[in-house]
């Protein structure tokens, strides 16, 4: 008897999947309407879209090239019927993406940020602390740019401080900093476990009683450090609204502060006028673009926190646009703003390969 086929992996849950939907499928409603899914993952919101939106086309984006190999064979239909086409980009490149494929608008556009449960759970990606693998953390391996290994082992220990303290807001940065450049004096570092290790006994005995595993802010830290993620969001998040026509829909999932305060404040700053408080009649230049969808950041419901506990850091926004964007918005200095900055991950290869004379 033939041996069984292996089993297929367990495909992403899609966080918050109904609420994005519910947001978005407003503005997907006509006929040729363009969502672009600008971090794709498996597919999971993508599929759902396509399902409550039967007349929208799909564009998705991923740095990662496994998750567009694993979304296109789970939206083949999709690609086959010319609904659905995957781009290997980064999100913040998301004008550029849209300007190849011909676009002058974008309908609605999602960003689910951070690390995906599918990226999580490959253990030679090195993201996680569970599992023992190198560490990497890049969600683009092919793209040549260093690891969390080579930040680990190149970068000064104030500069490590820095990491640790400013996207893990770890309090006890300096510490780790310190234990991380004493050990690389006489091994390089190489694998996650032993780096999860060397924080747990870095931080004083009382800090590890609670707050989970006390290697998670330095993964986390790592983590956006090497991919670049905070910038990539600031970028991003305007350079979609600038596509949004009158009536199109940006929804962001995020997960941490960090991210969450960008997105914020990039939503907040396209809802606000640009006229003086005291001001008797707002000329309309300077009226709101956007009009947020949320009261604040939603969160998920009991129900899905129950099926999903990953989901459990989860932070919604969503906004509509209900105005042409403002004049100067249109040349990069507004929330509207197009352009893609790609200065920082040139820097930081620079100072990685610097450092490694």
């Amino acid at each position: 008897m033939a041996p069984a086929a292996p089993a297929a992996p367990p495909r992403h849950t899609p966080v918050m999947a109904e609420r994005v939907v519910a947001l978005l499928a407003p503005a997907l409603a006509r006929p040729g309407a363009v969502f672009v899914d600008a971090t794709l993952g498996a597919g999971g919101h993508s599929a759902l879209i396509a399902q409550a939106c039967p007349d929208a086309r799909l564009i998705g984006i991923d740095r990662d090239d496994e998750a567009i190999a694993i979304a296109t064979d789970r939206l083949a239909a999709l690609a086959s019927a010319k609904r659905f086409q995957a781009v290997h980009a980064n999100y913040d490149e998301i004008a550029d993406v849209a300007q190849d494929l011909g676009l002058d608008r974008v309908d609605a556009a999602l960003f689910d940020l951070g690390v995906s449960s599918m990226q999580l759970d490959e253990p030679d990606r090195g993201f996680a602390y569970a599992h023992d693998a190198a560490l990497d953390m890049r969600m683009d391996p092919a793209s040549g740019s260093p690891t969390a290994a080579d930040v680990l082992n190149t970068y000064p220990e104030r500069d490590l401080a820095r990491v640790l303290r400013d996207y893990g807001e770890e309090r006890f940065a300096q510490r780790i900093a310190h234990r991380l450049v004493e050990r690389r004096a006489a091994r390089p570092w190489a694998t996650t476990r032993e780096l999860a290790e060397a924080v747990r006994d870095a931080i004083p005995a009382a800090a590890r009683r609670t707050g989970g595993n006390p290697a998670k802010r330095t993964f986390q830290a790592l983590r956006i450090e090497v991919n670049g993620e905070l910038d990539h969001v600031a970028a991003a998040i305007p350079a979609a609204i600038g596509l949004l026509p009158v009536g199109g829909r940006i929804a962001v999932l995020a997960y941490h502060s960090l991210e969450d305060r960008i997105v914020k404040r990039a939503l907040a700053a396209g809802a606000a006028t640009l006229a003086p408080p005291d001001l008797p009649v707002i000329p309309e230049d300077q009226q709101p673009e956007l009009k947020l969808l949320t009261r604040g950041a939603e969160k998920p419901g009991a129900a899905e926190l129950e099926t999903n506990p990953r989901s459990a850091s989860a932070r919604l926004r969503a906004a509509e646009r209900i105005r042409p964007a403002r004049p100067l918005a249109a040349h990069g200095h507004g929330p509207g703003s197009r352009r893609t900055p790609r200065t920082r991950a040139t820097a930081q290869t620079a100072r990685a390969k610097e450092a490694k004379k």
